[in-house]
């Protein structure tokens, strides 16, 4: 097996758990889920540790925030409640306007189906990340964390890979182009590979280990 193939089965191995599953979505083809993993997005669009923007998810979801509707008919201060028993500082109140303010959008626009945004820009990924960053806080950041989670589900956007990824490889010796990662693992493991990547930049001396093993 070269080189190349082994950093990458060390990184599925040690760093593979994708951000979805961490916050407790089951992430199918299906309004709910894809509505979870953009509440994630905007969460994770915040300057602010991802550990914490996960626990964020994980109380809005307790709570039974799972659904743009349910988001959208919420009170504000139960959402920023949510967000500060996860320690989301400093951005709990505007994430929880924000979060208020967008799940409308998705209902009046998209009629609460995530799958209406794909539709519409015809699965190119280009207007997908466009029309993401309709919804409000979520930003190129937002977009690039949603369309490299949601390709598990949405093959026709696969393999995409983000600046933080491609520079995580580029750092570890692995391929750079999307095909060229991707070739490295089996397709269903390809996410796994990228959110890896993404933990590994942001793992003190984790790259500095892989490379040295």
């Amino acid at each position: 097996m070269d080189s190349t193939r082994t950093t990458a089965r060390r990184v599925l191995r040690e760093y593979g758990e994708t951000y979805t599953h961490e916050a407790g979505i089951q992430l199918r083809n299906t309004p709910a889920p894809l509505y979870q993993l953009l509440v994630l997005c905007v969460l994770l669009s915040a300057p602010i540790r991802a550990a914490t923007a996960v626990a964020a998810a994980r109380e809005l979801f307790a709570v039974g925030l799972r659904t743009p509707r349910s988001m959208a008919g919420s009170e504000w201060q139960d959402r920023v409640d949510a967000l500060g028993r996860a320690h989301y500082r400093r951005y709990d109140e505007s994430t929880a306007t924000a979060l208020g303010d967008g799940a409308q959008l998705l209902l009046e626009r998209w009629h609460g189906d995530l799958r209406n945004v794909r539709d519409e820009a015809g699965g190119d990924l280009v207007r997908v990340r466009e029309l993401l960053q309709e919804v409000p806080r979520i930003g190129p950041t937002g977009a690039d964390i949603f369309c490299r989670e949601v390709q598990a589900v949405w093959p026709e956007l696969r393999p995409f890979v983000d600046g933080r990824v491609r520079g995580a490889a580029s750092g570890l010796g692995l391929p750079r182009t999307p095909k060229a990662l991707a070739a490295l693992v089996p397709p269903r493991e390809f996410v796994r590979l990228a959110d890896g990547l993404v933990r590994v930049s942001l793992t003190p001396d984790a790259a500095d280990r892989l490379r040295g093993a």
